[in-house]
């Protein structure tokens, strides 16, 4: 009910803007009478309003002027290009709702003159449903606001609400940059597959059912990752060998400078965002 009767306009509908409009319309949040999209390529603007019902245009500036909520789900690169084509219609609206990626709020509010900011960094599985977003709001957000921006990010998955917008670059490098340490770590056991011996593809489906298996157990066990791992652990068997080995070649070092190097680079990118608009 959070939703009833307001109209949401999404500027840029492309993988993570299609997501939220397909979550929240196969959730019954909203109808399609209450989103209106934009984008630039015309042919994604047909596919949207065939297959979804919702009205799409290629005028930013006419999407914002239809929205209560504007949903921000362009390239953070854009935005400064983006921001005064959005300025005189986007200040009018309730709330403003950001997903791209290292753009601080001040740039935000200071860029469409709306100091009612959301800032969210979703993830890859968000596209199917299964991600998790981590947003904060300015004091300007309203309450209700705040119950309207759980919904929308519920589209996408699950969603954790942080008080200080510094979490955003720590979310940035752990969950929202996450998956591609996933599929690397996933791409690397399923060639160790095949140089043992494995067809490619059965390799593969060995290694998602036993990755996907995992993470559905620990989530089910409650337990922590160290008692799970305990559990497989047998003195002197193969997952002793293994991890052995994993330990000596510094993987746990390895991994945290990687997640470390992904948080400085979110700050700076959000420091380079900030400059680029003064």
């Amino acid at each position: 009910m959070a939703l009833q009767d307001t109209t949401i306009g999404f500027i840029g509908s492309g993988n993570m803007g299609e997501a939220m409009i397909k979550g929240l319309l196969n959730k019954g949040m909203v109808s399609a009478a209450q989103i209106v999209a934009s984008d630039p390529n015309v042919e994604q603007c047909e596919r949207l309003t065939s297959e979804y019902g919702v009205r799409c245009t290629d005028d930013n500036a006419d999407a914002a002027a239809r929205a209560d909520i504007l949903v921000l789900s362009i390239k953070p690169q854009v935005f400064t290009e983006v921001a005064p084509v959005l300025r005189r219609t986007a200040r009018k609206t309730s709330m403003v709702l950001s997903i791209m990626a290292g753009v601080r709020i001040r740039t935000i509010a200071d860029g469409l003159a709306n100091p009612s900011v959301v800032r969210s960094m979703p993830n890859t599985p968000a596209q199917i449903g299964e991600g998790i977003t981590v947003w904060t709001t300015t004091g300007e957000v309203t309450p209700t606001g705040r119950d309207q921006a759980r919904a929308i990010l519920s589209a996408l998955g699950d969603e954790l609400y942080v008080s200080d917008e510094k979490f955003l670059d720590m979310a940035t490098a752990l969950s929202g940059t996450g998956p591609a340490y996933i599929f690397m770590f996933m791409e690397a056991m399923i060639d160790a597959g095949v140089h043992m011996g494995f067809s490619r593809r059965d390799a593969e489906r060995l290694v998602l059912k036993t990755m996907r298996g995992s993470v559905d157990y620990a989530m089910f066990s409650k337990l922590h990752p160290a008692e799970l791992r305990n559990q497989v652990t047998s003195p002197g068997g193969t997952s002793a060998a293994a991890i052995y080995e994993m330990e000596k070649g510094g993987l746990r070092t390895v991994l945290a400078d990687a997640i470390w190097a992904a948080y400085e680079r979110s700050k700076a990118l959000g420091d380079a965002q900030e400059k680029a608009d003064k």
